[in-house]
């Protein structure tokens, strides 16, 4: 790491070239919003939030053009306003919007680039809008094809924030004290500072997880429960960053399709190649081919599109209903043209590539400041999807929240945006958009060394 000092920090990020003077009142909009908005829909930095004025590539603005380092939003897959997703909207936009009920080409040219990605047998899509849609109509292609409704999830995970996937997103509904019975929640496997530690690249801790999910599932079966879905994110991002352990879903998918239940993979966070080489699909990476496939934040790089992808079985089943599926704006010729350019951009740009080259400069870095600071208990993460364990103590691996929470804040100082998460809200987020450089990794890594030396010499660490 290099020795830069506070002071060198502007060096990092700064004033954008043309500096505009301040056009609005930050206090008086966040007082405005405070009366109109829910107070429920939070804002980041509740006690400063940030006026975002405009975003380009990797960076944000406010409202006197000050640049943000933006590494926090995972929407923004290629990009802030990348100028060929823009362009491919608004020239959509001004000549056709309306919905999918009418043939249009690019919903199909979608359709085919995201079946070409996926194993042979996933090779039906229903567009939507977001990835609470894309997962709420898992839900109903599951128990429509089983006829069961239990629902088995991962402690901790978050799936969106419908009604029906509240009830089976423990990351919200433990807040709400409550557990619907349909719903069976397996332990979060984490090789950290879960039931069984080690290596997530050892398959046997892989097994003794998938073997206590088992447990729960066998339970339920015993109870008179008819097992319809279990539904995972490849990847872990509310519960912790966390990574699956090698050969976990494998074995829980085999007996979940044993108990006759079907297996959903949330790709949400994580697909489109931020995991680098690892797969243009996170479960890839677990050597599992899912029943429903659900796709959302990335794919509309900020626009609202999103798609759930299945069988030919299920769809047909699905079919069999005789009830309709229809969004008015899902699959829409102005989500679909932007859909296809984001899908063009990252091969033209080579963007997994990228992912692959940063991700692991990231980490090699991170582990270096492990061995410098005994706050970081765990380094975590593939290609772009990384995590920052913060612990008070290694040995005990208590979670470090106030310590988590004031680095977030000292970054926004400092103009770096990320965000914290896990059981303990002790794991710092980074799932940039792909366009992030090593420059930019290196301009965080010295600021976070900064940051953790000022909190030792203030004696709180």
């Amino acid at each position: 790491m290099s020795n830069i000092t506070a002071n060198d920090v502007s060096t990092c990020n700064g004033y954008s070239e043309n500096r505009a003077a301040p056009s609005v009142n930050v206090t008086e909009i966040h007082l405005k919003r405070n009366q109109l908005i829910g107070r429920a829909t939070q804002v980041f930095f509740p006690d400063k939030p940030l006026y975002i004025a405009r975003g380009k590539g990797q960076y944000l603005y406010d409202e006197n053009d000050v640049q943000y380092l933006d590494l926090m939003n995972n929407v923004a897959h290629v990009g802030h306003c990348h100028p060929k997703v823009v362009a491919s909207g608004s020239h959509q936009m001004s000549i056709l919007s309306t919905n999918c009920r009418f043939l249009h080409e690019d919903i199909v040219k979608v359709a085919s680039k995201l079946t070409e990605k996926l194993p042979e047998k996933l090779k039906v899509c229903f567009f939507t809008n977001s990835g609470t849609e894309s997962n709420d109509l898992a839900m109903r292609l599951a128990e429509t094809y089983t006829k069961h409704k239990d629902v088995v999830v991962i402690d901790d995970a978050y799936h969106g924030h419908s009604v029906s996937l509240i009830d089976i997103s423990p990351y919200k509904f433990k807040l709400l004290g409550f557990q619907k019975d349909y719903v069976h929640v397996v332990p979060r496997p984490d090789v950290y500072d879960g039931m069984f530690k080690g290596d997530h690249n050892d398959p046997l801790i892989g097994e003794m997880y998938a073997d206590e999910a088992i447990k729960v599932m066998d339970n339920a079966v015993k109870n008179g429960r008819k097992i319809g879905m279990f539904i995972a994110e490849s990847l872990l991002s509310c519960g912790g960053q966390t990574i699956l352990p090698n050969g976990y879903l494998k074995k829980i998918y085999k007996h979940v399709h044993d108990l006759g239940g079907v297996c959903v993979a949330d790709e949400v966070q994580v697909g489109l190649g931020r995991l680098g080489k690892e797969g243009y699909w996170g479960f890839e990476r677990q050597g599992v081919v899912p029943d429903i496939v659900t796709i959302g934040k990335p794919l509309g790089n900020g626009h609202p599109v999103s798609c759930v992808v299945t069988t030919n079985e299920i769809a047909e089943a699905f079919e069999r209903t005789k009830v309709p599926y229809f969004s008015t704006f899902g699959g829409n010729p102005v989500s679909m043209s932007i859909a296809l350019s984001v899908l063009n951009v990252i091969e033209e740009e080579n963007l997994i590539e990228n992912a692959e080259k940063v991700g692991n400069f990231l980490r090699e870095e991170l582990k270096l400041l492990q061995l410098k600071f005994p706050i970081i208990g765990d380094v975590r993460g593939i290609g772009l999807f990384a995590g920052i364990v913060l612990t008070k103590n290694r040995e005990t691996r208590e979670p470090a929240t106030e310590i988590a929470k004031k680095v977030c804040y000292r970054m926004r100082d400092h103009r770096i945006l990320i965000s914290r998460d896990g059981p303990g809200e002790n794991v710092l987020k980074i799932k940039p958009p792909m366009v992030i450089t090593i420059e930019d990794m290196r301009c965080f890594l010295n600021v976070l060394e900064i940051i953790l030396n000022e909190l030792y010499e203030e004696k709180v660490l």
